[in-house]
């Protein structure tokens, strides 16, 4: 079973973390829940200090180091982690922090962009971040969503599509080719913008699925202790991308 988040891939057979496995040490559900509160309790936090750094009118040519910084730390993190799933016990926490700061100050932009009001739009899509979240979880855990073989495709193929649609854009700005570009824009509340910002809230939605049951197996397979970190990297991950497609389309219904 392979997963459009790349992290989870670890819990594949043939991959070293399933191979060496520890029978004697192994991953518990409790562990998982208790390493993915702390994670998202680290990222909350290091938003929380990074948006009060940047509201102070002294320090808001800060927004874009820190922003910058957030970006370039957590994905050197989220690489060591990927190809080094031992080392989640430390890089986790580390890229919680790096991608707390990153979300606090985007959070602060998006506030600032919508004017009077925008504060009311980021914690409404805080709290529909983890409305879909438990909603998904309880999805699963009823067994009314189960991940077979065409869903994970489906998902994997749409997630691998946005990816790219998200990485060509990028290019083509770089050349001043703004189309692609101006469909992810908040200031862009055109119905076809509004309709690719609700399809990959839905994508990002659907990979919870896929992370929840990647999960399930590698506690019903033994995974060694450190994979409690992992998954819990990988859940935040998840969270961390729901999260921003999330507010980036209640910042356009709003504009709209």
């Amino acid at each position: 079973m392979r997963t459009a988040n790349p992290a989870l891939n670890a819990f594949q057979p043939g991959s070293t973390a399933y191979e060496v496995a520890a029978r004697s040490n192994t991953m518990t559900l409790n562990g998982t829940v208790t390493a993915s509160g702390v994670l998202i309790s680290l990222c909350a936090g290091a938003a929380l200090a990074s948006w009060m750094v940047v509201t102070n009118p002294a320090n808001t040519h800060l927004a874009i180091p820190i922003l910058l910084g957030g970006l370039i730390g957590g994905f050197i993190i989220a690489l060591i982690t990927y190809f080094k799933p031992t080392a989640a016990p430390i890089t986790g926490p580390l890229y919680a922090i790096f991608e707390g700061a990153l979300l606090g100050v985007f959070s602060f932009v998006v506030a600032q962009r919508l004017g009077p009001g925008g504060e009311v739009v980021v914690f409404q899509a805080i709290g529909l971040t983890f409305g879909i979240f438990a909603a998904v979880l309880l999805a699963y855990v009823t067994r009314v969503i189960r991940s077979g073989r065409v869903f994970r495709a489906c998902i994997i193929s749409a997630t691998a599509g946005i990816m790219i649609f998200f990485l060509v854009a990028l290019l083509l700005s770089l050349f001043g080719v703004y189309g692609m570009a101006a469909l992810l824009s908040i200031d862009n509340a055109t119905p076809l913008s509004i309709g690719l910002s609700l399809f990959i809230v839905v994508i990002a939605s659907l990979n919870l699925v896929l992370d929840f049951e990647l999960i399930e197996t590698g506690i019903q397979r033994g995974m060694p202790k450190h994979m409690e970190w992992y998954a819990a990297f990988a859940l935040l991950v998840t969270l961390v991308w729901l999260y921003i497609e999330v507010l980036r389309l209640l910042a356009k219904l709003r504009n709209r």
